[in-house]
């Protein structure tokens, strides 16, 4: 009886086995009869390498990898003479439209840079990503701005000089630089030929004196970089990250001369239907050597949140940030980082002094990163507990070195005239 349960089992056993093989058989089989892109489309998910590996599964996986519609080549762990064989076999034997490519690596590629964007452009990429961190910076070359169906283009460490037939991007976008070099006539014509920008993210670069933007579709902005001036032509701007480099110290502290003072309040003008303005230290110390410190030239109705990093012992930075509050009506979030003082040009005088009547009617919450306790910011903590009678809390990061439960009795006992509002200090 034992014997025959033994044999019972073996022969399920076998049956089970047989079942699961003709399982993965008739999987296989389907997976193989699937459409080319359909193919491609599976094999994205896979790195390239990967990718490739499945010619070997069968003839009818042999040329599948070659209609993968996104490719990811990045070097990670490859030899240098490795990575540069794989990228020339993808770029040369690829058979249909790439819709995104990724290249990216810490190795040296000038060599092969040049022959990389060659191949790449003849297969008309909608989505482009080159971020090579190692070396200099690689000039882009003109088959890369002949490319009329990119919608999407990221660049890092790179020189940006267009050629003198580019007839601009119709159908971009996206539009990312970053670590890169170019000239005001370059950087402007290449926004300018982008008709269907909304997204536009340039950051640490040089070359540029006055950065001119110009772009009626443009919706998001952000700018970290080294710069002299901007002119600023964006109607439709919603989202807006305004942050001059550290290089920029050099300069900032120069004001701003009479006939430049038109491109700021320009500047400013186009972002009256901005929903949020994150506004650096040193572009905030930039406006606030115009005369823009009194009346700005326009009301953001749609402004609902505001970031700044601001030094609060400067009188015409404090005047600079108030002169935002006014024009901004609706404010529901204000957030700031205050930073200490590392020059001797500031106006020195206690806000305290400041005979500012301001309403903020509509701010509900507020926060002070890098609460260091001193005089001026407590004063100032005190100005926004008299300006917003909707106020629901005032939320202050400490990083002092004074008595901390001395400033803490001090700002509890400030007059307020919201009944809600809370300061917490964390």
């Amino acid at each position: 009886m034992l014997g025959k349960f033994n044999l019972d089992s073996e022969a399920m056993s076998t049956c089970k086995k047989a079942r699961a093989e003709g399982i993965c058989v008739v999987t296989l089989d389907r997976l193989s009869s699937l459409p080319p892109e359909i193919k491609g489309n599976i094999l994205s998910l896979l790195n390239v390498e990967e990718a490739v590996r499945t010619c070997t599964l069968s003839s009818t996986w042999r040329d599948a990898w070659a209609n993968m519609p996104k490719i990811s080549l990045r070097d990670g762990n490859f030899a240098r003479t490795k990575f540069v064989t794989l990228v020339d076999m993808v770029l040369s034997l690829h058979k249909g439209t790439i819709e995104e490519c990724h290249i990216s690596g810490n190795k040296n590629y000038h060599d092969e840079f040049g022959r990389w964007m060659l191949m790449l452009s003849r297969k008309s990429p909608r989505s482009v990503i080159i971020k090579l961190n190692s070396g200099p910076m690689y000039r882009i070359p003109s088959c890369l701005f002949s490319l009329g169906d990119l919608k999407s283009l990221r660049l890092k460490n790179c020189i940006i000089s267009l050629p003198r037939v580019f007839q601009g991007f119709k159908s971009l976008t996206y539009l990312s630089l970053s670590f890169f070099s170019s000239t005001d006539r370059d950087i402007q014509n290449l926004i300018s030929f982008c008709p269907e920008l909304t997204y536009l993210r340039l950051t640490s670069f040089e070359g540029i004196k006055c950065l001119n933007i110009q772009s009626p579709t443009l919706e998001d902005l952000l700018v970290d970089g080294y710069f002299e001036d901007i002119n600023l032509d964006a109607p439709n701007l919603e989202e807006a990250i305004l942050s001059l480099d550290l290089k920029a110290k050099s300069y900032q502290f120069v004001p701003i001369p009479h006939d430049k003072e038109s491109h700021v309040k320009q500047s400013l003008g186009s972002l009256s239907d901005i929903e949020m303005l994150l506004v650096g230290g040193f572009f905030m110390k930039y406006l606030s050597k115009g005369c823009i410190v009194t009346k700005l030239p326009v009301v953001f109705t749609r402004l609902e949140d505001i970031y700044l990093v601001i030094c609060l012992s400067d009188q015409r930075q404090v005047l600079t940030a108030c002169s935002l509050f006014q024009n901004a009506p609706n404010l529901k979030n204000l957030g700031m980082l205050s930073y200490p003082s590392r020059t001797w040009d500031e106006d020195k005088a206690s806000i305290q002094e400041l005979t500012l009547q301001m309403q903020m009617d509509h701010l509900v919450t507020a926060s002070v990163k890098e609460f260091r306790g001193r005089d001026y910011e407590v004063d100032f903590v005190a100005k926004l507990l008299t300006w917003a009678p909707a106020l629901e809390e005032v939320k202050l990061e400490w990083k002092g070195q004074i008595d901390r439960s001395m400033v803490l009795t001090k700002l509890l006992a400030l007059p307020r005239v919201s009944p809600r509002a809370k300061v917490i200090v964390t």
